[in-house]
């Protein structure tokens, strides 16, 4: 029996009848190896198992986490005891009967059982890619096994792998506050397989990002035609996953989201598909709802939005198999997000545009109006001045003003990327599959500072 089992099993022993109960267990072991310098410097891993619980008692509701199984009885006996000192929860849909839960297989057994000199290798080809270049970043890799179990009976496994490899070379020295001096040029992969990882591609892109990051000059403010590599691209699909296509936002009236109406481009097909073979995580979410196939927006026309058990007994529909611990709080939202890829390359992006800017990566991105999706951010290693169909030159970290749903409305996406792959959003790697995209204007409202 699987450890995981056998510890959600033990759980729901001990709350017995005395609460309505959910338990999930996770085990594995996650390793992480650090470069600096171009050297590594560390290596970590962290193997063990983490429990969650939710409780309700009379519609009382409480949830509580451990990493310790020394005393599961007691770790039990306090989540109930403090359910029953809360108020009751009208909102609380009661725990999901029995339902069959597909496990698709996310799983790499060469990942799993990842060694460091099975990381150090992908560094060592990510190094070895620009070796007149100071190169810093990390790979992990992760192998974990998923238990839900429930007091209606419901249960559901599932075992899923994840390899990152992200990092960065540095040309000229450090880089300046504002690009200046030094340049940086970065680089990312996500995938289920550690075999994926091209270390040295990856080297190999963020050398050339540094390379021609030298030598950055002032650009005048305003709005550009832009091609956005992936990591921006990653940065705009979940802010309209978090921020939009979530339930709780939509219900509450703070999402842009207008079902059945064409609010983006007819070349935009935005989906979440847990069981899609490219994905990462199991079949199921933390309420053991089975993660189905959402459409998210099609042919531009906004379809859908994410579900847990509580936003879709308020809606009167079903749930999406997006709950998890916090999203009572934060609300449901995608986090297995594929955006369809195009035909055309980014270097047939580039040649087509007369004057505008190719960004690498967003940095620090903050919603300043959720309804319109306003968002203020920042250009980072890596943002290139695009004349007459070429890359011409550096330019200093911008500020940009810009609705990321206005970004994608009709008529202003000019290209698809072919280069779809997990790229590395504002949130964290592994949640956005996305593409390169030419826009046709993006706000740029200032330098670094301002």
């Amino acid at each position: 029996m699987s450890r995981a089992i056998e510890i959600a099993g033990r759980v729901l022993d001990y709350v017995g009848d005395r609460a309505e109960a959910e338990v999930i267990a996770v085990g594995g072991e996650a390793a992480l190896t650090r470069f600096a310098n171009s050297f590594i410097h560390q290596n970590v891993a962290d193997e063990g198992h983490e429990v969650s619980l939710r409780v309700a008692v009379d519609g009382r509701v409480n949830a509580a986490t451990t990493t310790s199984l020394e005393r599961l009885d007691d770790f039990v006996d306090d989540t109930i005891g403090i359910a029953t000192l809360q108020r009751v929860d009208e909102s609380w849909p009661g725990v999901a009967e029995p339902t069959d839960v597909v496990d698709p297989h996310h799983f790499d057994e060469a990942t799993a059982a990842a060694t460091p000199a099975d990381r150090a290798q992908r560094v060592a080809d990510f190094v070895a890619a620009a070796p007149d270049l100071v190169a810093a970043g990390y790979c992990t890799t992760a192998g974990h096994e998923v238990a839900f179990v429930n007091t209606e009976g419901h249960r559901a496994f599932g075992r899923y792998t994840r390899a990152t490899l992200d990092g960065i070379q540095q040309a000229g020295g450090a880089p300046g506050p504002t690009g200046s001096g030094g340049a940086a040029g970065s680089g990312h992969a996500t995938s289920q397989r550690l075999g994926d990882l091209d270390g040295a591609a990856i080297g190999a892109l963020a050398a050339d990002r540094a390379r021609r990051g030298l030598n950055a000059f002032d650009l005048k403010p305003g709005e550009y035609e832009v091609v956005l590599a992936p990591e921006c691209v990653a940065t705009i699909a979940m802010f309209l996953s978090y921020y939009g296509f979530n339930g709780k936002t939509y219900a509450e009236g703070q999402s842009f989201a207008e079902l059945g109406e064409k609010q983006f481009d007819a070349a935009i097909h935005l989906f979440d598909d847990a069981a899609d073979p490219r994905a990462l995580g199991t079949g199921f979410d933390g309420e053991g709802t089975p993660h189905r196939r959402l459409e998210l927006i099609k042919a531009g026309v906004t379809q859908g939005v994410a579900h847990d058990r509580r936003t879709a007994m308020k809606a009167g529909v079903s749930s999406t198999g997006h709950g998890g611990p916090g999203s009572e709080v934060w609300g449901p939202s995608p986090g297995n997000v594929f955006l369809e890829e195009g035909t055309t390359s980014v270097d047939e992006m580039i040649a087509s545009v007369d004057r505008g800017l190719y960004v690498a990566t967003f940095n620090y991105c903050r919603v300043l109006d959720p309804k319109q999706l306003d968002v203020t951010g920042l250009t980072r290693n890596g943002t290139f001045l695009i004349e007459n169909g070429e890359i011409t030159g550096a330019v200093t970290n911008l500020r940009f003003t810009q609705s990321f749903v206005a970004a994608l409305g009709q008529g202003r996406v000019q290209a698809i990327g072919n280069d779809a792959r997990f790229a590395d959003s504002e949130f964290g790697p592994g949640m956005m599959h996305v593409p390169s995209l030419q826009l046709e204007r993006w706000n740029f409202t200032g330098g670094a500072a301002g």
